[in-house]
């Protein structure tokens, strides 16, 4: 009646010399699925006798293949070991397995080691232990049940909280005594082998009923009513249908290991009934327990680490925003969560949810990494929402500050909704960090951009103020009069005040604390005085020049702005002065920046010490005297602050002597240019002469006019003397004084006559004279070289003369104009430099 290995899967799970079959028992579990049932399984073992038919009877009871023994061979050991298959055709899943037999004589009488191992293996192991045994030993003192009961009972208390075993006597070759007068007896016996067993301390008084179910069941020989043994057995197997159920036969058992930890758990109590240790089920289910949600939990992190869902949701997340996330990563993590729940629901409860927390820890610590980069990644997308929504809101002229509150709230919004979008149910991630990394980031990029936009507003402005105040103060400054400052002052005020009211309109959108804001319209103030001291500085870097051309302006104009021409009527004398005062009072002006209108003695030191006379005359005084009271030897002005010093006073003494230096030529040349406008207005004789002139020679000039002939050759007199005169450029020689005239005339006066002459003589013969030197006015001067050099003395002399003349101030005479000219550019670059 057995069936093929294909169905039931024999598998010698201890061989004859105790060693565990650890592969066989893996290809068994993976064969027949036993992994997948769970608690719904129940295991059957059977011991007893050798030879006394047990793989008979497995193998009509749960349709295995257990070898047989031959009974024309004589009785000998069939099983060796311990074999296991899988009961056909029987729910819920039942395993089964084949002892070797007691009492055999291969093993000898001593050798009952293996016995009691395998006697404990079966009651930790099987919920269901069929004891095979003959009839004819019921009652008996020396039947062959008795040694097997007793090991079965010294080994079940070395199990110190014993799982709830069904004994399952199978009486083999019943005879016609009533089973209901033979089951007494066989209680009453294995009662006698409980009590003679000796117990622990804790167990001492312990019934039997605590330990064991025990069930007692007949049945008829196999060899003599083989029909009869079928049906008994037949009976028998409806039995072990549902087993595990209430009221079956394994209804009550406890500390069932689950399925999937049958295979671990069968090698650990072999291993522990090989040592010889004290076997601690309670402990060892535990360890089962724990090794196997263990071994569970790492199947699936592995698992999750290989889905290819959770892969393609790794890379998308890599790449950017994720839609669900949140959702969908959830979801995995149930998934697994839940095969772990399904798979370790029968072990331990503390262990399995000891390990389902670890299980849990270990899944969300292996999926943060991308809910970080998700939160990375929302973070990055509100931040530049925000700068992209606050440029907008600026562009539309809102104000910073609303923009700012506007944009920041909108973006937060956005990736609050994405984080709970990506929020993952079985985890507490909290997003707040990421959050304030966000805030502190809208803030910096705000505090930026605060920044600079105020820096771009104040750089506005203050160009707005360069291009009000450069300019009209450059010339103002040129200007240079008494009311210079004061319309500076006014200029500064107007454009100043109208640069911080604009600035503080348009700052107020800011919202700014007052310090800033004071600090900011007070940095502008600043900003337009210190243009203002800049261009000051400027042009008193320039201010001989500035001198030079206010003098030349006012001495070479008249008050209609018209050139001046030099007849001689014009008080030259009163012009210079004129004209140094008014260089005078533009040096004044440069002298210092007055942003106040305190009143300072700059002006008045400078006239009274230039124009009065008082620098020459103390100086000159001091000299002799051997002390110093002069008011311009001094690095500082009275009454001005140092950092509003533009020119010192000997900065001022000094540009003034140049100033001088460098006007004085002009001075002499207006001088020079009046004297030959007088020459040139009085060659003739005066009046008086000319009218004594005719009354004396009145008869000489009634001759002439009675004779034609005189006024003839007085006619060719005046020819030949206009020739003379024009020929000799008389007025340009008498420009430079009479004596001078005379002589250069003088000089030419003979080589043109002779010029003249021949060239009359050459025109009258009709021919043009070959190879003649010609001789020019300017070549005879240039001969004449003595007399050259005395109309320049005589000329020198004169206005070095007129020098003097025109120097009313009793001060210094200037030197030769080459020397002044280097005096000149010295000085320059001295004032430069300061």
């Amino acid at each position: 009646m057995g069936q093929s290995e294909e169905d039931c899967f024999p598998t010698q799970l201890i061989d004859g010399k105790g060693e565990f079959n650890v592969e066989g028992l893996d290809t068994f579990v993976k064969k027949t699925k036993l992994s997948d049932s769970g608690l719904s399984y129940a295991v059957v073992a059977i011991m007893g006798p050798q030879s006394s038919g047990k793989s008979t009877l497995l193998n009509h009871l749960f349709n295995t293949s257990f070898k047989e023994m031959d009974a024309f061979a004589g009785r000998s050991q069939t099983t060796k070991g311990i074999w296991m298959a899988k009961c056909v055709g029987i729910e819920p899943f039942t395993l089964v397995m084949d002892l070797e037999g007691t009492d055999g004589r291969e093993r000898g009488e001593d050798d009952t080691t293996f016995e009691k191992q395998s006697a404990l293996f079966a009651l930790a192991v099987a919920d269901i232990v069929l004891i095979n045994m003959w009839c004819h030993d019921i009652g008996r003192e020396q039947a062959a049940n008795k040694p097997l009961l007793k090991t079965v009972f010294q080994v079940m208390l070395r199990l110190f909280s014993p799982r709830k075993t069904t004994l399952l006597f199978v009486i083999r070759d019943k005879t016609k005594t009533p089973m209901d007068r033979l089951e007494p007896v066989l209680r009453e016996d294995i009662q006698k082998i409980w009590d003679s067993v000796r117990k622990p301390e804790a167990h001492k008084n312990t019934p039997l009923s605590e330990f064991f179910n025990v069930e007692v069941v007949g049945l008829s020989s196999y060899e003599d009513k083989e029909k009869v043994f079928k049906q008994e057995v037949a009976e028998l197997r409806q039995r072990f249908f549902h087993s595990i159920s209430p009221g079956g036969l394994a209804g009550d058992r406890r500390g069932v290991v689950p399925a999937s930890g049958f295979s671990f758990s069968s090698q650990e109590i072999w291993k522990v009934i090989k040592e010889n240790r004290d076997l601690d089920l309670p402990a060892h289910k535990v360890m089962v327990a724990t090794v196997r949600c263990e071994e569970i939990a790492n199947e699936k992190l592995h698992h999750l680490a290989t889905d290819e869902s959770w892969l393609e949701l790794q890379k998308a997340v890599e790449g950017g925003l994720a839609p669900g996330f949140g959702r969908k990563l959830s979801s995995i993590l149930e998934k697994y969560f839940s095969e772990y729940d399904a798979e370790a629901i029968y072990f331990d409860e503390g262990v399995r949810k000891e390990k389902r927390l670890l299980l849990k820890s270990k899944a969300l610590d292996f999926v943060y990494t991308a809910y970080a980069t998700m939160l990375g990644h929302l973070r990055s997308n509100a931040l530049e929402s925000f700068k992209v929504r606050l440029e907008q809101y600026l562009n539309q002229g809102k104000g910073f500050a609303n923009a700012v509150r506007d944009s920041q709230q909108s973006c937060l919004l956005v990736f609050d909704k994405g984080c709970e979008d990506a929020a993952v149910k079985q985890a507490t991630w909290n997003a707040s960090k990421v959050r304030e990394k966000l805030c502190r980031d809208i803030d910096s990029h705000a505090a930026s951009a605060r920044t600079a936009k105020l820096s771009e507003l104040t750089a506005n402005y203050e160009k707005r103020l360069t291009q009000a105040l450069s300019a009209p103060v450059e010339s103002l400054l040129e200007a240079g009069g008494k009311e210079t400052w004061p319309s500076i002052r006014t200029l500064l005020k107007r454009e100043t005040e109208a640069a911080v009211t604009d600035f503080l309109d348009v700052v107020t959108g800011f919202e700014l604390d007052h310090a800033t804001t004071d600090a900011m319209v007070q940095n502008l103030k600043d900003y337009s005085r210190s243009l203002v001291e800049k261009k000051a500085r400027e042009e008193a870097a320039k201010i001989l020049i500035r001198m030079k051309d206010r003098f030349s302006t006012v001495f070479s104009h008249d008050k209609d702005s018209m050139p001046r021409v030099w007849t001689g009527k014009e008080d030259i004398r009163a012009i210079t002065k004129d004209a140094r005062a008014e260089a005078l009072s533009l040096l004044s002006v440069m002298a210092a920046i007055r942003f106040d209108e305190s009143p300072d003695k700059i002006e008045s030191t400078l006239f009274s010490s230039f124009m009065d006379g008082t620098v020459s005359d103390t100086s000159s005084h001091n000299r002799s005297m051997g002390t110093s009271t002069d008011p311009l030897a001094s690095s500082s002005w009275e009454k001005v602050p140092p950092k509003d010093v533009l020119l010192t006073p000997v900065q001022c003494k000094s540009l003034w002597r140049q100033f001088k230096s460098e006007t004085e030529y002009t001075v002499t040349q207006a001088i020079s240019a009046q004297e030959a406008h007088k020459r040139n207005n009085n060659w003739l004789p005066p009046a008086w002469a000319i009218v004594l002139m005719i009354v004396l020679g009145f008869n000489e000039l009634m001759m002439l006019l009675r004779n034609p002939l005189y006024l003839l050759g007085l006619f060719v007199a005046f020819l030949l003397s206009k020739a003379l005169w024009v020929q000799l450029d008389v007025p340009r020689e008498f420009q430079h004084g009479a004596l001078a005239g005379v002589l250069s005339v003088t000089s030419k006066f003979l080589p043109t006559v002779m010029n003249l002459l021949r060239k009359l003589a050459e025109e009258a013969q009709g021919k043009t004279t070959q190879g003649v030197p010609e001789y020019s006015a300017s070549q005879s001067y240039r001969h004449q070289s003595p007399s050259h050099s005395v109309s320049n003395t005589v000329a020198e002399s004169v206005s070095s003369n007129i020098s003097s003349l025109a120097d009313d101030d009793a001060e210094y005479s200037s030197p030769a104009p080459v020397q002044r000219r280097n005096t000149s550019n010295v000085r320059e670059t001295e004032i430069t430099e300061m």
